[in-house]
């Protein structure tokens, strides 16, 4: 199994990836979400510049936000600072749309703009469509031997996000990986989509690198998964679930988690209406306030929607029931966990307590 650290993306995160490379981890991950976190790009090339065997990836990257030569452009620049170590994952964009008030982005473009930035990575001429004139051009990356600019001569992988059955068919037909969230009982279904779709595509069918996103926090002796240092670790993961839930019956996009639990939707509703009330917010824009917060704090009064079961499903335990839970999700086909810590502190504090666990299972 391999381990890697998703942290809210903040511009001075290369300390932390150095620390996690120090300790043994594999990958650190870089959400790129314009409006609640730094650039991704910015930090990843000052982490390439301070490591040498970690490998550095977006997580995700969302079409729309940047078009696809732009995309192709960043991972490349990033792939010449830390060449080979490079990973790009794209998503269909949940924070990185919804916090503009926007919906996903729909499955057959996203597999559309998979394909061109692969093809711009392998050096290939793509017929982009302009999104002001509507215009067809072919496009390429025109210096790929130039020595300064960017570097497509090692691979760069491509990593599809996908839960849902269309978009996890994209990994079959495009990607290298599949970033999944955690690693319940869904993985098996979700190789089969991708194995179908491979098929179909003439790509290999083997079973995909797959990473599982996943909060973590390895426990005291004696400690409850519920103490008050959990929640703070661990509580705004969790609560990405009520956002989902909220954005599914109430943001107008069609989540994943529509119709699932409308009662503790509409709790969420009459909170958050509430809350954007209490200071002044429009509420024609709630949107803005669900995702206050979001994988990086819980809101005042947020704590009261998270429950034992949610945390219970991370990455939270002891040392030797942290090790049974991965060797159980390696069993149903996982490559990788993407541990997320919320902030510096706590990405710290699971880089200390993951180093003799790491070692532990080498």
């Amino acid at each position: 199994m391999d381990y890697g650290l998703l942290v809210p993306t903040y511009i001075d995160m290369w300390k932390e990836v150095v620390r996690a490379e120090e300790a043994g981890f594999t990958h650190a991950w870089f959400p790129d979400s314009q409006l609640i976190w730094s650039d991704c790009y910015a930090a990843m090339a000052l982490a390439a510049e301070r490591t040498s065997t970690i490998k550095l990836g977006t997580l995700v990257s969302i079409p729309s936000n940047r078009i696809a030569p732009v995309t192709a452009s960043a991972i490349a620049t990033i792939n010449k600072l830390a060449p080979g170590r490079t990973i790009l994952a794209l998503g269909t964009g949940y924070t990185g749309r919804n916090t503009m008030g926007l919906p996903t982005y729909p499955v057959r473009k996203f597999r559309e703009y998979a394909q061109q930035v692969r093809d711009l990575l392998d050096g290939k001429d793509v017929l982009h469509t302009d999104d002001v004139t509507g215009r067809e051009t072919w496009i390429r990356l025109i210096h790929p031997e130039h020595p300064d600019f960017y570097n497509i001569k090692d691979h760069i992988p491509i990593y599809i996000a996908a839960n849902g059955p269309r978009a996890t068919a994209v990994v079959g037909q495009v990607g290298d990986g599949w970033v999944t969230s955690g690693a319940g009982p869904w993985l098996e279904s979700g190789f089969e989509i991708i194995g179908q779709a491979a098929q179909e595509s003439g790509r290999s069918s083997e079973r995909p690198y797959t990473v599982g996103l996943v909060g973590a926090c390895i426990l005291d002796e004696g400690e409850d998964v519920m103490s008050e240092r959990v929640l703070h670790r661990a509580g705004a993961v969790a609560a990405v679930y009520n956002h989902t839930l909220w954005e599914s019956e109430y943001g107008g996009w069609g989540g994943n988690l529509k119709g699932i639990d409308p009662d503790s939707a509409a709790e969420y509703n009459r909170y958050i209406t509430a809350y954007a009330e209490e200071r002044g917010h429009p509420t024609d824009r709630l949107y803005l306030d669900v995702h206050e917060g979001h994988y990086s704090y819980l809101k005042e009064g947020e704590a009261e929607f998270i429950t034992r079961d949610r945390l219970e499903d991370m990455m939270i335990g002891t040392p030797d029931q942290f090790i049974e839970k991965a060797e159980a999700a390696e069993a149903r086909g996982l490559s990788h966990f993407a541990l997320t810590a919320l902030d510096p502190a706590a990405a710290n504090d699971l880089i200390d307590e993951m180093a003799p666990i790491i070692a532990r299972t080498l």
